[in-house]
């Protein structure tokens, strides 16, 4: 099913088309009294063809008629603009049709795309921090809303698993012993790799050992192997508790490493010699592409292979993308890494395309995002100033969650206040984050995300709640309800049930505005709208105390779709929806 805005333009379109094909009739909700949509369009068009805005607009009124029956009527203003107001009956029938869509009314794509989604991607030994949250959580729901919309999602979780410092790192594994084992097995990586790192500095034999450790590491030696395969298999168990808790969908499996690329690099530096693309400059293998300048407007390179003969994080980002497009082939890959890396995404991209590995009419996108700042508006640390692990945060969410579901429900029993305390503390801490336009910085603050009111996952979650405890007063399922219903059920007559109605059959055009631009701080508005609507419907229409049977039933529909769609929106969010709070 369409969303309902699309399903009105999609109408509209023919009738601009007569005028000037291609227009867009830009249709928006209406603020007005009676009107449920205006098109906008009108006014551009009227201007582009030198006409008076009012008299086209009429034109467009005349000609678009009913719309096939979906408006009751279709007016122009005076000012330009094409009001119109939606017909009861077939307000009705679309609502009854996504109310018993087990989907409500989500559409799917119409030309499935297998697409590489690259996000997460901490560190080997070392633990996940706050910094690392964005992209864990923005990347999961980008994940999960393409994979609804039918699309073909390959996860990679891009982990640094190599270089120079796995020598310090698996030489203080063999000093420590099993005393080393035992740090990495409880998970404390940061501790592991302070003491190694505290090793390397104090002791010039145990740097010369690391450095040692390093070539044999790039040689394949076994023994060596073995060892950092052994940090690698620990650090990825910490990340996957860690992504377990947050209800993210990345598995070990999805583990994509650095290492994973090493043996393509010498090809792809090849590949890109043989078609002249690298210029030698001060011992290095760099690119020059055009448009990309420093300050003084020079041509700034992208260095390829260092001057000491290495390789960074170009080539093997390179290789992915190599990879990403060949080998998976990709139609799209996005990149949710932090905005500071636009340039470097931007020359490594452009030289892919210049390569030939990112083929015409496939796209790599690098979907950007602002920081988490603290509340002195400075980067997101402790008040000592130390980096704050990510599973303190999640560990402080739930805890500040539990003492919120004890003093609001002290009547749960203990395992189901423990589980909703879970749900809530980590959708507030999730929810604050995708709430946010991705490409800003966001203010921390436990108190707005864990509120009530507002635009926050508690406030979301208890308005799903709430209406799931109408149909437990009224002992009904709502799911078993909405598998029956159909336009006859349903009753649209106020204005509150109007709104809803409308609001609810906005969920398909809210996900494609999300997935346009990868947003999911686009759905997060959606969804407070639509509980917001849904109070004011559930204040202005009693629902059990109807005493008019049939509204009673039309009504526990809107109720039992609104919770539905609530639900589903939070779910496409990796968030979870307590049916009590």
């Amino acid at each position: 099913m369409v969303g309902l805005l699309s399903l009105i333009e999609a109408r509209l379109q023919p009738v601009f088309d007569l005028l000037e094909e291609g227009a867009d009739p830009v249709v928006r909700p209406s603020a007005q009294d009676g009107v449920d949509f205006q098109a906008n369009g009108a006014l551009p068009l009227a201007k582009r063809l030198g006409r008076d805005p009012a008299g086209l607009a009429a034109e467009l009124a005349a000609a678009a008629g009913d719309l096939g029956g979906a408006c009751a009527s279709v007016v122009a203003s005076p000012r330009g603009f094409v009001n119109l107001t939606l017909d009861d009956a077939w307000l009705a029938a679309e609502l009854a049709a996504a109310a018993a869509d087990p989907r409500f009314g989500r559409g799917v794509a119409s030309e499935a795309l297998t697409v590489v989604v690259d996000y997460s991607a901490p560190n080997v030994a070392k633990e996940m921090h706050a910094g690392h949250l964005r992209s864990t959580l923005i990347g999961d729901a980008i994940c999960r809303l393409l994979a609804d919309a039918g699309h073909e999602v390959l996860r990679e979780n891009h982990v640094g698993d190599w270089g120079t410092q796995f020598g310090m790192l698996i030489e203080y594994l063999l000093e420590a012993g099993e005393a080393g084992s035992a740090e990495l097995s409880i998970g404390d990586l940061d501790g592991f790799y302070r003491r190694a790192r505290e090793s390397f500095d104090r002791s010039e034999d145990f740097k010369e050992r690391s450095r040692r450790r390093v070539v044999a590491l790039q040689s394949g030696d076994p023994e060596t192997l073995a060892l950092w395969r052994q940090l690698v298999e620990r650090s990825v168990e910490h990340f996957s508790a860690i992504y377990r808790r947050l209800g993210v969908l990345l598995e070990p499996s999805d583990v994509v490493g650095e290492s994973s690329y090493n043996d393509q690099l010498p090809a792809v530096v090849a590949e890109l010699d043989s078609k002249g693309l690298l210029t030698d400059s001060e011992g290095a293998k760099c690119a020059f592409l055009p448009g990309f300048t420093n300050r003084e407007g020079e041509p700034l390179p992208l260095i390829v292979v260092k001057s000491d003969g290495g390789y960074n994080y170009a080539t093997t980002d390179l290789a992915a993308l190599r990879d990403r497009f060949g080998r998976l082939g990709a139609d799209l890959v996005l990149y949710v890494v932090g905005a500071p890396q636009a340039l470097h995404f931007e020359m490594v991209f452009a030289l892919g395309r210049a390569a030939g590995w990112l083929p015409e009419g496939k796209q790599a996108l690098h979907v950007a995002f602002g920081n988490m700042l603290g509340a002195d508006r400075k980067m997101f640390r402790t008040r000592a100033g130390a980096t704050v692990k990510l599973a303190d945060l999640v560990d402080e969410a739930v805890e500040r969650a539990s003492a919120t579901v004890a003093a609001r429900s002290p009547e749960l029993p203990a395992e189901v206040a423990a589980q909703v305390a879970e749900q809530v503390g980590v959708g507030a801490l999730a929810y604050a984050d995708l709430s946010t336009d991705r490409t800003r910085d966001y203010v921390f603050d436990w108190d707005r995300m864990l509120s009530l009111e507002g635009n926050t996952a508690p406030y979301l979650q208890y308005a799903n709640a709430r209406i799931r405890s109408i149909f437990r007063r009224a002992e009904l399922d709502p799911a078993s309800l909405l598998a029956g219903v159909d336009a006859s059920m349903l009753t649209i007559s106020e204005r509150a049930e109007r709104d809803l109605a409308i609001a609810l059959l906005g969920y398909d055009t809210a996900l494609q505005a999300t997935l346009e631009t990868y947003s999911p701080h686009k759905l997060c508005a959606y969804l407070f709208e639509l509980a917001g609507t849904f109070t004011s419907f559930y204040e202005a229409c009693p629902v059990l105390r109807c005493e008019d049977p049939a509204v009673r039933t039309s009504r526990l529909v809107l109720c039992a779709t609104s919770a539905g769609v609530l639900s589903s929106g939070l779910g496409l969010l990796g968030i979870a929806a307590p049916e009590r709070m």
